[in-house]
């Protein structure tokens, strides 16, 4: 599992987070470099890059499926987020297309 990011922080509950304004921002602040980090914010900040080029690649199941609802849940709730994130990991849009187009094919629908 050396290919692997720690799993360390899979257990987070990540809908807590993402249903927390106050603790989504604070998150969203710390992977921007915005705002002070929490241990496991400076550990999705450090392979954020990575795992979006890649497809996460070197992630666990757990960390995949978090992924996943993770990016449903921006591009439906909190667009702005979404596309502040993006803007700072994908500027030139590679990815940003892909995972918008499967949040699409689940029947999200993403404003113009």
């Amino acid at each position: 599992a050396d290919d692997k990011y720690t799993d360390k922080y899979d257990k987070i509950n990540l809908q807590e987070i993402l249903e927390n304004k106050r603790l989504l921002e604070s998150y969203m602040d710390c992977v921007l470099g915005k705002g002070k980090y929490t241990p496991e914010g400076k550990e999705l900040k450090d392979h954020l890059q990575e795992a979006l080029e890649t497809g996460c690649e070197k992630c666990t199941e757990a960390q995949e499926k978090g992924a996943e609802t993770s990016i449903d849940y921006l591009i439906k709730n909190e667009l702005e987020i979404w596309k502040e994130l993006t803007a700072h990991f994908d500027p030139d849009g590679k990815w940003r297309k892909k995972y918008e187009d499967r949040a699409k094919a689940k029947g999200i629908v993403i404003p113009e």
